[in-house]
């Protein structure tokens, strides 16, 4: 294993609960739009930022705490879907997001002995780690007439002393994509950078906009939708928190891919696509960082027999695409709530693994944007029951979470730019994260969770099969050290790097 260490635990400090402060908006009703009900389906979401604060955990509690939950508070105010509850009647078409005043969502406060520097260094690590640091969402409980009420958000704060402190979101999709979700946490850090004077934040951040009526369905999805539901949703009704997982050599880390190397390999595919394609439809960052993530990952599970026509699968690559702003829908860029759109991009393995793997995936990912640029909703009658058939287990999958649009290095609470962050849910070897880097000039930062063997096969599928002589000499290799458990160092030679 790599700097494997064992389980830090966190002493709790605080447990409260922040609400929006008293009168500041009336009781409200949301209805859920057919963007928002196949997140039914979806786990809690996990979203982690580790800051720098190298001061003690009173000087923290006494200076920086009240300003954190009173900034939070205020941020409620506008964002009020968080601090709601999820009301899933028997009838489950009649499911809504309720506030009422006095609603609150949980607010915990720790301190962990756990090592700072590696918690947020470029180290592949036990996926455990960050575990502590970790909020669950309270249980759902039930009201009368067996009405389900299930909180939306939960935020844990855990001080490392004299190092710095994690603020680490738990939320149900149901509430929001991650557009909205990063809306409101920069909302609330540049709230609690000018020390809650709304007024100069207003100047750099629209309020959201709750107005779900605006949301057309014209292939009337939400009925189809629900109509799905049924007996899957019961059983996953009462989760409520991350399923920890019991395999222990599983790593988290991170590849970064620099704009000079993004530079170089759209050149490249864009090179090869022409000679060997009808030409690719969309060539983009998103478009060859993904191909490259998706060759890497079968590539590292290659089985050593030679494809035969039947055992030839198609391997499936699962993101999603914003939909704000599109003539279709009208929406406003600050809509807050689901508004996302599925892309499904199937290759057989023996394409995807082959000599020109990469580009194989580019354009079919390209072509696959491109026909949903036409029509957004295309195929989505089918959404969920496509999703669940291609996640079964067996099927070769990879999901592709978060944009680099999203811009989580931006989220400034006054003591600068994150040391890290991450989607803290993905444990799982089937999905990756996509984000923006730390260093703007760096690019874009891809998130794996692996198994520890695997993740070592991965770093030499790259050094020794990947790398075709024509793409070798277009893109600058980088040193790439591992800390493996006996403390022998390999160098390997990556593409596009770093670990988290």
């Amino acid at each position: 294993m790599a700097d494997v260490r064992e389980l830090d635990s966190v002493k709790i400090i605080e447990q409260c609960e922040v609400s929006p402060p008293p009168n500041s908006l009336p009781s409200t009703i949301l209805p859920l739009t057919f963007f928002d009900i196949p997140w039914f389906f979806c786990n809690s979401v996990q979203r982690i930022f580790f800051y720098e604060f190298p001061h003690p955990t009173q000087n923290f509690l006494q200076t920086t705490l009240p300003i954190l939950k009173h900034s939070l508070s205020l941020s409620l105010q506008h964002f009020f879907p968080f601090a709601s509850n999820l009301i899933v009647p028997p009838q489950l078409h009649l499911s809504h997001i309720r506030y009422l005043q006095g609603d609150s969502l949980s607010f915990t406060v720790a301190e962990s002995t756990a090592d700072f520097t590696l918690l947020t260094s470029h180290s592949p690590q036990d996926v455990r780690n960050w575990h502590p640091l970790i909020p669950t969402l309270p249980s759902p409980r039930l009201e009368q007439d067996d009405i389900r009420v299930m909180p939306l958000m939960a935020i844990q704060v855990t001080l490392f002393p004299n190092s710095g402190f994690s603020i680490c979101l738990t939320f149900n999709h149901i509430a929001g994509d991650g557009k909205s979700l990063h809306h409101f946490i920069k909302f609330w850090a540049s709230l609690c950078k000018a020390r809650g004077d709304f007024t100069s934040v207003e100047t750099s951040f629209s309020l959201p906009s709750h107005q779900r009526d605006k949301v057309k369905d014209p292939k009337g999805l939400k009925f189809i939708y629900f109509r799905e539901l049924g007996h899957f949703l019961s059983k996953r009704m009462e989760f409520a928190g991350p399923v920890r997982d019991v395999i222990t050599n599983r790593v988290r880390f991170t590849v970064l891919l620099s704009l000079e190397q993004v530079r170089k390999l759209k050149k490249w595919v864009s090179l090869k696509s022409a000679s060997n394609y009808s030409g690719l439809l969309h060539i983009s960052t998103f478009v060859v960082a993904c191909s490259l993530i998706w060759v890497c990952k079968n590539r590292s599970e290659e089985k050593k027999a030679s494809f035969s026509e039947e055992c030839d699968e198609l391997c499936h690559l699962v993101f999603l695409a914003d939909c704000r702003e599109r003539s279709e829908f009208s929406l406003s860029s600050t809509y807050f709530g689901n508004c996302l759109t599925s892309y499904n991009v199937a290759i057989k393995r023996s394409e995807l693994v082959g000599e020109d793997g990469i580009v194989a995936a580019a354009n079919a990912i390209g072509k696959e944007i491109t026909n949903l640029k036409s029509d957004p909703l295309r195929k989505a009658e089918t959404f969920i029951s496509d999703y669940k058939e291609v996640t079964k287990p067996g099927k070769s999958v990879l999901v592709i979470a978060g944009s680099p649009k999203l811009g989580v290095y931006k989220t400034d609470f006054g003591w600068g730019k994150p040391k890290k962050c991450a989607a803290a849910h993905i444990e799982s070897s089937r999905s990756v994260s996509l984000s923006d880097c730390r260093d703007e000039n760096a690019g874009i930062e891809s998130k794996y969770r692996r198994d520890f063997e695997i993740y070592r096969k991965t770093m030499e599928v790259v050094y020794r099969k990947l790398l075709q002589p024509q793409l070798h000499r277009l893109i600058c290799l980088t040193n790439f050290s591992i800390q493996t458990k006996t403390s022998l160092k390999r160098k390997l030679y990556f593409l596009f790097l770093s670990a988290c």
